[in-house]
């Protein structure tokens, strides 16, 4: 595909997006209305009490007092113009507070996401390599167990033995705030902070694409494509690596794209064990205290994530597979 027709096809899927990402904000502006309860019932239980008087100024002061739809068209015309309301918990604008535990949602995703696919592929492949042979049979069974165990138990337990018994990891944070680390000292700071909590979540993904990927190779051993290239000579090494493995991907490929929520889903519980100071455990403060504009602009910026990577999902798709054609 030339770079013209990418950028046209990348450009098109942004403008589909634009309408998925505002039946998001609606559909969750409208659920969160369903719960009970609101901020300024909040802050006054919190105070130990307070007048009807007060409670009602509260929700005038927060434009609570506003009918439902009222209040959605007023979020819908500040989302347009990226305003994405006022935290009262925090007494901040929202979006400096999601900007400032984004990335280090993204580095957890991101790492999440490279170790449980390589890792994945690579199980998977040798599985189908090694195919009804004991080590076929540990990989299948590894997997299982890895998909079967609760996140936060898996967590529970990295820590336990790496962090409380051995000692070579440590137990939550980001970083060492009181080390002052800089420059390189503080990247492998990071790296450290990270390890266990990449680890865990990554460990159910890694389980899925491991059964998908050997599944999917056992398939294309079958097809005639693979016949047609043992016939004219080719070892089984480059039939795998050269043909088998690309085809095998793309199934890989589109489950990640489509797991991309449930990856950010997943973060909240390993956020919560490892004290990450990601959008997991901020959107987990913003609901205990009914801070809805905070929760909102979290759910948004999420949803456009999730949008954004599953665009970026579409083009590796297309590089690894040149049979498909845009029109």
């Amino acid at each position: 595909m030339g770079g013209g027709r990418l950028l046209r096809y990348v450009i098109r899927r942004l403008l589909q997006a634009i309408p998925v990402v505002l039946g998001v904000v609606v559909l969750n502006f409208l659920l969160l209305q369903l719960a009970p309860g609101d901020a300024a019932t909040v802050l006054a239980g919190e105070a130990g009490g307070a007048p009807l008087e007060y409670i009602q100024q509260l929700r005038q002061r927060f434009g609570l007092d506003q009918p439902v739809l009222v209040q959605l068209a007023l979020y819908i015309k500040n989302i347009l113009v990226l305003d994405l309301g006022y935290s009262f918990r925090n007494a901040s604008p929202v979006l400096p507070l999601i900007l400032a535990r984004l990335w280090p949602t993204l580095l957890l995703m991101g790492t999440t996401l490279l170790l449980s696919v390589a890792g994945g592929v690579l199980l998977g492949l040798l599985a189908a390599v090694w195919v009804r042979t004991w080590k076929d049979h540990v990989i299948s069974f590894a997997a299982i167990i890895a998909y079967a165990m609760p996140l936060f138990w898996i967590g529970l337990m990295l820590i336990l033995a790496f962090s409380i018994k051995l000692g070579w990891l440590p137990t939550s944070g980001m970083e060492d705030a009181a080390a002052f680390y800089e420059g390189w000292e503080r990247v492998v700071d990071i790296a450290k902070h990270l390890v266990l909590p990449s680890i865990t979540l990554a460990l159910f993904y890694m389980a899925l694409y491991a059964r998908l990927m050997r599944a999917t190779m056992l398939e294309q051993h079958g097809l005639d494509y693979v016949t047609t290239a043992r016939a004219k000579g080719l070892t089984e090494r480059q039939i795998t690596v050269r043909h088998m493995v690309r085809n095998a991907l793309l199934p890989v490929v589109t489950v990640a794209g489509v797991q991309i929520g449930g990856l950010l889903g997943g973060s909240v519980v390993v956020e919560s064990v490892f004290a990450w100071p990601g959008l997991g455990q901020l959107a987990f403060q913003a609901l205990f205290a009914r801070d809805l504009n905070l929760l909102l602009g979290i759910f948004f910026i999420s949803s456009c994530l999730v949008v954004a990577v599953n665009i970026v999902i579409d083009i590796v798709y297309l590089v690894l597979d040149p049979r498909i054609r845009v029109g």
